[in-house]
């Protein structure tokens, strides 16, 4: 007979698979059932997590880009914890349809303390959902969230002429942030914050297949990449990059590269970096075939 698990293990089994999901800890494979299922299940996880943690403390600075994630085998004979790892925008091929899930999803975020440090509204993401090119700032602003959609103040302004250089619309792209609400007095996004943001916006990336991503400023690039190091360490070059924690539901499509520059936010204090950010976006225009528009004589 199939051992059945006990209700309130199972859910407590479910709920540790689901914070390793946001970790990065994706794929779950089956097994012939043993007789430990829960203690078996546990262990398994803990031990991949320990690993990832440790090798992240040994690593430092060099970590690299973020890889696929790491198999793990878990057995239960109800295959619970493979479906704990699909999301239901998989299932919606419009990406429309998917995104709204996403956000209803997301719904009145309360999931880290910035939904009541001040926020008008979560900020979720504007822009073409089949974008080959992808925007991820920090996090709004206040003009942003008086309005709820991302960039649309000073530096939003900056972006959409970086935009129409590149020899395109702000329409065209996509655009988002790696936290939805509002940090108090336009700080910097905590760590834990970002952690807790981030996963909506993996899936986010994954429905609109972008070829390439724009990391905006330091925050964007070092949670994309889960790596820490200087602006000037991550600009100049692509990256591989798939959104940990999820799977776009096209199988052609298996991540894309991602470029780092300059926050428009930075740009406005230190106008003199605008011919360096420039530099990072012919990088990008080169790999998408945009050509920029001739000036007018």
């Amino acid at each position: 007979m199939p051992r059945t698990l006990d209700p309130e293990l199972r859910r407590a089994l479910a709920a540790r698979i689901r914070y390793y999901n946001e970790m990065g800890i994706y794929d779950f494979y089956r097994r012939p059932v043993s007789e430990h299922v829960a203690e078996v299940a546990a262990i398994a996880v803990d031990e991949v997590a320990t690993t990832i943690l440790k090798h992240t403390l040994e690593v430092g600075e060099e970590m690299s880009p973020r890889k696929a994630a790491v198999p793990v085998a878990i057995h239960d004979e109800e295959n619970v914890l493979q479906a704990i790892g699909l999301k239901p925008e998989q299932s919606v091929s419009d990406p429309v349809k998917a995104l709204k899930i996403i956000r209803e999803d997301l719904g009145d975020c309360t999931r880290c303390v910035l939904h009541k440090q001040g926020r008008k509204q979560i900020v979720f993401g504007v822009g073409n959902p089949k974008a080959e090119l992808m925007f991820v700032g920090e996090g709004p602003g206040a003009d942003e969230d008086a309005q709820g959609e991302p960039f649309v103040g000073r530096a939003g302004q900056l972006l959409n002429n970086m935009i129409k250089a590149m020899g395109i619309e702000r329409e065209q792209v996509y655009i988002a942030n790696i936290v939805k609400c509002r940090p108090p007095g336009n700080r910097t996004p905590e760590r834990e914050e970002c952690d807790t943001c981030s996963p909506f916006l993996m899936r986010q990336i994954a429905v609109v297949k972008p070829k390439v991503v724009v990391a905006l400023g330091a925050v964007a690039a070092k949670t994309l990449l889960a790596m820490s190091a200087s602006m000037m360490q991550l600009r100049g070059r692509f990256y591989d990059f798939r959104p940990t924690g999820v799977r776009s539901n096209d199988p052609e499509w298996d991540g894309c590269k991602l470029a780092v520059t300059y926050h428009p936010a930075f740009l406005l204090r230190d106008p003199r970096q605008k011919g360096e950010a420039w530099k990072d976006l012919q990088m990008v225009m080169k790999a998408l075939g945009l050509k920029a528009p001739k000036a007018n004589t």
